[in-house]
């Protein structure tokens, strides 16, 4: 019992250093995932708190629960919209990329560690994955704003790469034990196997899974914690028949969040914490098993790998990859520096601890040090890198400022509320001046202690709350009504898009005429979304177009057209 308690307390007690060490993290421009790392170090055998850990089982089973729970809210979370400019290159980035990415570090340590082929190769793929952890917190926790281009490759890329990592770890673990037979044999049957079964696995699940939640009546704390035991269910189920688990339940992921859901807010919410908890728990047991002193031994070793691999391995990777694909070389540099390695490459690095392969510690120690270097170097420049190679785009409004209430009967509607505030668009406006569209309703507003409807309000003033009953689709027009947003000035819409907004089928030759424009030959006789259909390919917002002394800039897509352009004049 006493060892019960103590356990308790321990825990609660590393949870809530963590999460306090949250905000010091922000502050210091550190990922917050290297500080949950750096706390489980610093409690360890070696550390302050004298934490003895060492059950790599245990450690492997934590963190692949925890893996897989965070890979299924990045599926919850990622649009399909993102598919149609980052589908194929995230892909192949998944899948080549890892592969070359692998190649390149089993060059480096066959030289440097004087290890065999196969183990070099080993260390090759267990760092060959980008963290779809490390990816998903610094995208969507530091309020950057990427072109949809670089960050939807980067979300499912991250969230698709591991199943390759793993199998390639799987493999090369089977081929060092059993004395490197038959690996070329292995390695294609594993590869079908993991990516077939889990892809046709997570699909068929997450669909029957967004089904079921829509039949069931439960009470509205079940709901998420259905869908959570069907993510996982899909998870074991293709593990077990011998596909890649997490491949399955991060697309059943993507299944069920591009679904209309009973209580689907809640949903969300409620999986976006989980993956919180499980990053802490993750990064917090790694940091337990790993001994501080044999880190050190590996310091240099660590130091080089991770430099190869940032510098070397990674952008050869992408600039690859990426060949077939119009990828400026701002957005090419900007993936490859966004590969984060974060747990997936310690987790994986326990595969060979548990098969007694040689060297397994020094190929663990070796990749939880990339894993430090990787956090500390590119995780706290991300910011910096976006701003510098220019793949900014001004934010949009989102839901974490409003409240969003599922209406029983009404799947497609939801009541949405909003304060308003003093710097917001709404503020000190008559409500028949909103401009609303047609299918959206005021249907209470509340200043203080009143409940007045729409008739009774002559002006929305700051403090007020309103609702609003409206589709699930119309949302961003009432964001853009109510939420206050703060911008640097270069990211100042009329600063970033220019000074004009013109349709995108006006015609280039009128707009040259008009503003003295300098046309390439290609431009004459089409429009201004015509020129950048053409020179894109699939544009999205922030793409650009130098045309003399101006440029059109993308600013609205709409039904993957380009529907509004900025002019901007440049000086």
């Amino acid at each position: 019992m006493e060892f019960s308690n103590e356990v308790i307390f321990f825990g609660a007690l590393l949870f809530l250093v963590s999460i306090l060490a949250s905000v010091v993290s922000a502050r210091l421009g550190l990922p917050v995932l290297l500080v949950f790392l750096l706390i489980g170090m610093f409690a360890g055998a070696e550390g302050i708190g004298g934490i003895a850990f060492d059950n790599v089982q245990l450690a492997h089973l934590i963190g692949s629960l925890a893996l897989a729970i965070i890979l299924f809210d990045g599926g919850l979370r990622t649009e399909f919209r993102n598919f149609r400019v980052g589908l194929r290159p995230a892909l192949v980035l998944a899948t080549a990329g890892v592969v070359i990415t692998a190649v390149v570090m089993a060059l480096f340590a066959a030289w440097v560690f004087d290890l065999s082929w196969y183990t070099a190769l080993l260390l090759g793929a267990i760092v060959g994955s980008t963290d779809a952890a490390a990816v998903f917190s610094l995208m969507h926790s530091r309020g950057l704003e990427i072109k949809q281009r670089v960050a939807a490759t980067l979300e499912i890329e991250s969230g698709s790469n591991d199943p390759m990592a793993i199998f390639l770890t799987v493999v090369l673990v089977e081929a060092v034990v059993a004395g490197q037979a038959h690996a070329g044999w292995f390695l294609l049957r594993e590869f079908v196997l993991q990516m077939g079964v889990g892809g046709v696995a997570g699909v068929v699940g997450g669909v029957l899974l967004a089904w079921l939640v829509n039949q069931v009546r439960l009470g509205p704390g079940l709901y998420p914690l259905l869908v959570l035991s069907g993510g996982l269910l899909v998870f074991g189920l293709a593990a077990a028949i011998g596909g890649s688990g997490f491949l399955a339940i991060y697309i059943a992921g993507l299944m069920v969040g591009n679904r209309r859901l009973q209580r689907g807010q809640n949903i969300r919410r409620f999986h976006h914490d989980m993956a919180w908890l499980s990053q802490i728990s993750m990064f917090l047991i790694l940091g337990l098993l790993v001994v501080p002193t044999e880190l050190l031994e590996v310091a240099l070793y660590g130091i080089a790998s991770a430099a190869v691999l940032i510098l070397v391995a990674r952008p050869l990777a992408v600039a690859f990859c990426l060949l077939p694909f119009r990828f400026a070389w701002r957005e090419q540099v900007f993936i490859a520096w966004t590969g984060l390695r974060g747990a997936v490459p310690i987790i994986l690095a326990l595969f060979p601890l548990l098969a007694g392969v040689e060297d397994a510690g020094l190929l663990f120690n070796v990749a939880f040090f990339v894993v430090l270097i990787s956090l500390l170097v590119q995780g706290s420049t991300i910011n910096t890198m976006a701003r510098w190679l220019k793949v900014e785009v001004p934010p949009e409004t989102g839901v974490f400022h409003r409240l969003e209430v599922d209406l029983p009967g009404q799947p497609e509607h939801e009541l949405v509320s909003y304060r308003v505030r003093p710097g917001s668009a709404a503020a000190n406006r008559a409500p028949d001046e909103l401009a609303l569209p047609q299918n959206i309703a005021l249907s209470l507003v509340i200043r203080g202690a009143e409940l007045l409807n729409a008739r009774q309000v002559d002006k929305l003033v700051p403090g007020d709350y309103v609702y609003f009953l409206a589709p699930a689709g119309d949302l961003k027009s009432l964001d853009n009504l109510f939420v206050e947003l703060h911008v640097p000035e270069r990211l100042q819409p009329r600063r970033f898009f220019g000074e004009f907004v013109i349709n995108a089928d006006a015609r280039l030759d009128d707009l040259a005429d008009m503003y003295d424009l300098d046309l390439p030959d290609e431009a004459s006789g089409f429009s201004a979304g015509e020129l950048l259909h053409r020179r894109f390919g699939q544009p999205v917002v922030g793409d650009r177009v130098r045309l003399g002394p101006a440029e059109l800039v993308v600013r609205e897509m709409g039904g993957g057209r380009v529907s509004r352009v900025g002019l901007k004049l440049l000086e």
